[in-house]
């Protein structure tokens, strides 16, 4: 568990602020873990790493592989082992699940340390988004989403969430809190998960105290002035408000 390390391409705060061009691609990403979520090139879907592989949410909730050069501007990743595991019962809601989490992690005083968490289980609805690419500069993610959106809603499905935790003190790398993507046990649903309501599930979480991060290195990263990322903002379009 401690040999855990995340791998991080670029941070939040860029991502808000309009940052969605390539910093790595799909092949150099997987060199790095097995686990984790993201986002591709223009913010053109919703990236979920399970199982060693990469897929695409689309727009419609619709998943593929993703191809090894498409572009990332951002994500999480790491090998996972899944070193702790637990059962889960009926979980009405994605505060609920949080609030298990936050619960499980403090239990080895981890709530300054990062955490990768994968569920396998069978949910009674996930409540989810995607959406297409948006190609522009220094537009806000805020803004892109506002018009590139889909929401959907997947009833009585068996799937994964990939749980992605990062402490308040490390908040602008990543969403402070929980971070959850979705997908579907036969891989073809999926997204960013608003809400959710879980029958059962089996849990794993590996604790992480090492991260890498990878800062876009062309000169437009220098212009963005990422303090200025919304905190409200960020909450809104990455902890579940719609």
């Amino acid at each position: 568990m401690d040999n855990v390390k995340m791998y991080q391409v670029s941070t939040l705060q860029a991502l808000a602020m309009g940052h969605t061009r390539s910093v790595v691609d799909v092949q150099e990403l997987m060199k790095h873990g097995d686990t984790g979520l993201g986002t591709f090139t223009g913010v053109n879907g919703e990236m979920i790493v399970v199982g060693g592989h990469c897929y695409r949410a689309k727009e419609d909730g619709d998943v593929e592989v993703a191809e090894p050069d498409m572009g990332v501007p951002f994500a999480s990743i790491c090998n996972f082992s899944g070193s702790k595991q637990f059962e889960l019962g009926e979980i009405k809601d994605i505060a609920s699940l949080k609030s298990v989490l936050n619960n499980k992690i403090e239990e080895d005083f981890g709530l300054n340390s990062m955490h990768m968490v994968q569920i396998d289980g069978v949910f009674k609805k996930v409540d989810a988004r995607s959406e297409s690419a948006y190609h522009a500069i220094h537009i806000s993610l805020k803004d892109m989403l506002s018009q590139t959106q889909k929401a959907f809603v997947f009833d009585s499905v068996k799937g994964s969430l990939i749980c992605v935790y990062y402490p308040d003190y490390m908040d602008g790398i990543n969403a402070a809190g929980w971070h959850l993507h979705f997908i579907s046990e036969d891989r073809t649903k999926g997204g960013h998960v608003f809400e959710m309501e879980m029958e059962k599930g089996v849990a794993k979480l590996d604790k992480i105290s090492r991260i890498e991060l990878q800062l876009p290195t062309e000169p437009v990263f220098d212009t963005y002035s990422l303090k200025d990322a919304s905190d409200d903002d960020i909450k809104k379009v990455e902890q579940g408000g719609k």
